[in-house]
């Protein structure tokens, strides 16, 4: 631990800087002039920021001191000249060091930066043309945030911060301080995220959405709070989902093959797929009203689409190889029948649904191999299992549709199935898999 003394004329130090760039605003006078003045800013803040690594005390003695709300003054008079020149850039970074280190595991220093700082010093930092500034300040924002903080960013006011956040990371993907505020933070708040999507471009909300599948994608044990968070997220995207759905239909033009709208549409489904493949969640998302009758109106729309004309939802099968097929839509279908199979699955209530909304014929017309939906013969046989899993009424279906031509008998013998007659009825019965 360092002597208070030391502490103290850094502050001295400091404070003198602060003046002279407020003399120099004043007087207008040249900024080169400063040039010795940044020299020393950068290196008080270099001392005091080496100084906080892993010492509380010294943390504590800063404070105190009022070596925090300084250090944001001046970070401000910093922002405030209008060159751009290293000296500055310098001693602005480290500047924002020293506000991480001094915060780092140390709450009274994160409660009094937020004080001094928020919202005004993020919201100028954030969007500095200098990467590394932005990155400070993200560290800043991380180092300080906790549950009570992110739910100041609900005021229309503060919202700002946590949109320039999303924007710091989808235009500089280096940027870990901005994916772990969002991943470690934002989405811990769904509030937060649904105010947050109202004001996002499309282009935005894909990023976003690409943020919550890494989230939802990891395999950690969720605690009963998280989880309750995890639905109200998965209630909010099957609304967004079943809104926009028919986005996706705009893609049948080859014009339209980036539409933002309907990238957005196909993002969401890629997220309902992953939440609705575990386990411990599938329970309420089967629950959630609407959804699976969504998903069999795309499918049938996007399927009706693909006969009535060629288009990216037009099913076809080179013999020979030929290059992948780039187009945002590749795999739509696919994902549409893999997440009716995940609502499915050991639920009696909507393989039931499935059955009278006539999905099983849709379903089991686009189980051939699709070079524009790569596994949907994969995922189909899955979505059959589940239908037909102890329901001998979807199993009858099925059964019958084969003996009237109506379904594929190859493509049920590639799924592991085969039609059985038992005491003058038909049964759909599994058998060990041809091999293709």
């Amino acid at each position: 631990m360092a002597k208070e003394s030391i502490f103290r004329d850094l502050l001295e130090i400091l404070m003198s800087a602060s003046s002279e760039i407020e003399q120099a605003d004043k007087d207008s006078c040249e900024l080169v002039e400063l040039d010795t003045c940044l020299l020393l800013i950068a290196e008080c803040f270099r001392c005091l920021r080496n100084a906080c690594v892993e010492c509380a005390k010294n943390q504590h003695v800063m404070r105190n001191l009022g070596l925090i709300s300084t250090s944001v003054h001046l970070t401000k008079l910093l922002h405030g000249i209008k060159i751009k020149e290293e000296l500055l850039l310098t001693a602005l970074r480290c500047s924002l060091q020293f506000l991480g280190n001094i915060a780092a595991g140390n709450g009274d220093s994160q409660n009094s930066i937020w004080k001094c700082a928020f919202p005004d010093l993020f919201l100028t930092c954030l969007t500095y043309s200098d990467k590394k500034i932005v990155a400070y300040c993200c560290m800043v924002l991380f180092t300080c945030l906790n549950s009570d903080k992110v739910r100041e960013l609900l005021d229309p006011g503060n919202l700002t911060v946590a949109l320039h956040v999303l924007k710091v990371y989808k235009e500089q993907w280096e940027s870990e301080w901005s994916f772990l505020i969002v991943t470690d933070h934002l989405l811990k708040c769904p509030e937060l995220v649904k105010a947050l999507y109202a004001k996002l471009s499309n282009q935005e909300r894909v990023t976003l959405l690409e943020l919550i599948m890494a989230k939802v994608s990891e395999k950690n044990t969720v605690t009963s709070e998280e989880m309750n968070v995890f639905m109200r997220h998965a209630a909010f995207l099957a609304g967004c989902f079943q809104e926009k759905c028919e986005a996706v239909l705009k893609l049948t033009s080859a014009a339209d093959a980036e539409d933002e709208e309907a990238l957005v549409t196909i993002r969401l489904l890629d997220v309902l797929c992953e939440m609705t493949s575990n386990n411990g969640q599938l329970e309420h998302l089967q629950a959630l009203p609407g959804l699976l009758e969504t998903a069999i109106d795309t499918l049938r729309l996007t399927h009706l689409a693909g006969k009535q004309a060629v288009n990216i939802f037009t099913a076809t099968h080179a013999m020979t190889g030929q290059k992948e097929i780039s187009h945002p839509a590749v795999g739509f279908k696919s994902h549409l029948i893999r997440l009716i199979g995940n609502l499915c699955y050991k639920n009696k209530e909507n393989q039931d649904k499935v059955y009278e909304l006539d999905g099983i014929p849709l379903i089991l017309d686009n189980c051939s191999i699709d070079d524009n939906n790569p596994f949907v013969n994969q995922w189909a046989v899955y979505a059959i299992r589940n239908l037909t899993e102890q329901n001998e009424r979807n199993q009858e279906l099925i059964a019958q549709m084969e003996a009237k031509g109506l379904a594929d008998n190859s493509a049920l013998e590639s799924m592991g199935l085969e039609i059985e007659k038992r005491d003058d009825k038909l049964i759909l019965r599994s058998v060990r898999k041809k091999p293709s």
